[in-house]
């Protein structure tokens, strides 16, 4: 097993987790099977109780593990599975260790920091980094280890120590550090300063480990007098010097860590031989051409996103993503409007009437809506009334979650004429209960009693749906969730005699899963979570609908579906990922896309 750890200095939110995904996808190009760790020294046992606005979207895994937003970056980068053993914490180590205290298995010895903390780190990565993370369930033969924060904080303390140790533990030929430190742009002039470098790889060295590769974070290229000074202080080589500027996207960082030479590197200290894989040739160049796609689309799309964590746009990155996987994959070049869901409501029009305004030409001029998940009251008229706009004008709309449960409520509102029908987890007192809380929950303790991971989702026999052939007609999905509460099973049919069909529910068809209203080009909402399993190259198909249908080509995919696969044509200007399998060099593919097809 070889070991690759990314650690970070400066500042945090410095790109660790889009380096160490890249690295990550780079080796797998060489035939490699990969896997991955991201240690977050937090004392929470898990990121599932953390708010949005302040560490970012809470990523659920198949195994329901709540986990850092970095987790999903590497599994949609590496296409890969992972468990919430996956992610470490400061509060999971010293759980274990406090329980194995307990039982007496340190009987007799002083419980410390070093060596019982750091060791219980270390038999931790060795134990993850064995598991298999995709369907060939063969043993990884890299695992990737972010080390989150940045070097010298104090909680990160026993991590680094660990790893210091760790790296005698496995052996020099098995263990391999990238640095990624932040080189600032200084002054009118631009001048791009080292000290900050010099300083954290000082620190580094300092707590006993030395950089194999920095990777300096820049908002333009790298000079090469300052790789040379950077090479000199830190003690690397000149040509492990990356920079890593600023890109059109983040799907261009895998290609500008490759084309500096980062793999030769590696594979140099780590003596690792490609595993020879055809399939992976074309995993490389299916990449170029994504990144291609990405830099030459022009027709555009908008999608307005109706959220109340939008002030911190990472707190829905999956949905982001999926958003721009689903864009590119119909080539269209994708607009996300933030709107704060408070500021569709009627105290905002009293309070800031230009902000009402605004957020209202928003989501009037957008070609398509979203109403992601959320917790709580706040902003709840603002969605429903998002909702009604996008039912009432034939506006595509995708609602997840708490998407699903207030476009229920709207529904009952304004046709069923239910106008009290509200949810038990925003209001009790004076109200249908169209929205209840789940008997299997618990609402004493909030960490990790949610209905969670990947679940079961059954399309209803008989009834003819777009979810379901989105999904390839399959009769059965699995779909990763994150709720508390449900559609109320009472009023199912009072919903669908009026035209809302919930289509798609669980193994006892109790639970609502996916409703579409009858006569409306793209009203769709789903109880789980589309956007965890989105990738770049395979986007999630509710996604894929939701852009297919603003852009107006739903119609067209779907008919395309009835056909060999030979004769679906293109979704606009350029051809699919999957004709770039059929091109046999990366010549081949820079001389073929030079212009566009039509």
């Amino acid at each position: 097993m070889k070991y690759i750890l990314v650690t970070g200095g400066v500042i945090s939110g410095i790109g660790k987790g889009v380096i160490a995904s890249s690295t990550g996808f780079l080796m797998k190009t060489l035939g490699l099977k990969v896997t991955s760790i991201k240690i977050d020294p937090y004392l929470n046992i898990d990121a599932g109780t953390l708010s949005p606005l302040d560490h970012g979207e809470v990523f659920v895994l198949d195994d329901g593990g709540e986990v850092d937003l970095d987790l999903g970056n590497y599994e949609r980068f590496l296409d890969i599975r992972l468990s919430r053993d996956n992610n470490i914490t400061t509060g999971k180590i010293y759980r274990e260790v406090i329980e194995r205290e307990r039982r007496g298995d340190y009987l007799g010895k002083t419980v410390q920091v070093v060596p019982h903390i750091t060791n219980a780190i270390q038999n931790w990565i060795e134990r993850v980094a064995k598991k298999p993370v995709d369907d060939s369930n063969e043993e990884p033969d890299i695992c990737i280890i972010e080390l989150g924060g940045t070097v010298g904080d104090i909680e990160s303390a026993p991590f680094v120590e660990a790893m210091r140790q760790f790296q005698f533990r496995v052996g020099y030929e098995n263990f391999f550090l990238i640095h990624v430190s932040l080189v600032p742009v200084v002054g009118s002039v631009g001048e791009q300063k080292t000290k900050p470098t010099q300083s954290s790889v000082r620190d580094l060295r300092g707590l006993g480990l030395s950089p194999d590769m920095i990777a300096c974070r820049s908002s333009k290229p790298l000079d090469a007098e300052i790789k040379s000074k950077i090479s000199m202080f830190c003690h690397v080589k000149p040509e492990n010097v990356i920079g890593v500027h600023d890109c059109n996207s983040l799907y261009h960082v895998p290609l500008l860590l490759h084309s500096q030479g980062v793999l030769d590197i590696i594979r140099e200290k780590l003596n690792i031989a490609p595993n020879i894989d055809p399939t992976q040739g074309t995993l490389f160049r299916k990449w170029v051409e994504l990144t291609k796609r990405h830099d030459r689309l022009q027709d555009t799309t908008t999608i307005v996103l109706v959220g109340k964590y939008t002030n911190l746009q990472d707190s829905y990155i999956s949905v982001s993503k999926a958003l721009h996987h689903a864009a590119m994959a119909c080539n269209r070049k994708l607009i996300i409007n933030w709107v704060e869901a408070t500021d569709l409501e009627d105290e905002t029009c009293a309070s800031d009437p230009i902000k009402y305004h605004e957020s209202w030409k928003k989501l009037c001029t957008a070609d398509g809506i979203l109403v992601p998940g959320g917790f709580g009251e706040r902003g709840v008229e603002g969605k429903i009334a998002a909702i009604k706009r996008a039912r009432e004008f034939n506006i595509p709309f995708l609602g997840i979650c708490l998407g699903l449960q207030l476009a229920s409520i709207e529904f009952a509102r304004n046709v069923c004429g239910i106008t009290n029908a509200h949810s038990d987890e925003l209001k009790t007192e004076d109200t249908t209960p169209l929205v209840i809380f789940m008997p299997e929950g618990s609402k004493t303790q909030m960490g990790g009693t949610m209905r969670l991971g990947s679940r079961v989702t059954n399309f209803v026999k008989g009834v003819d749906c777009i979810s379901k052939k989105l999904y390839g007609n399959q009769d059965s999905i699995n779909e990763r969730h994150r709720h508390r509460y449900e559609v109320n099973p009472k009023y199912v049919p009072e919903l669908e005699k009026n035209g809302l069909k919930f289509v798609g529910r669980d193994e006892t068809g109790e639970r609502m899963e996916i409703l579409e209203l009858e006569g409306h080009p793209y009203f769709v909402a789903s109880q789980f979570h589309p956007e965890y399993k989105t990738r770049p190259l395979n986007p999630s198909p509710l996604f894929l609908g939701l852009i297919l249908a603003a852009s107006g080509l739903l119609e067209t995919y779907l008919d395309s579906l009835e056909l060999p696969e030979s004769n679906r044509g293109n979704l606009g200007r350029y051809r699919s990922f999957t004709e770039i399998s059929e091109i046999s060099s990366f010549t081949d593919l820079t001389q073929n896309q030079s212009t566009p097809s039509n």
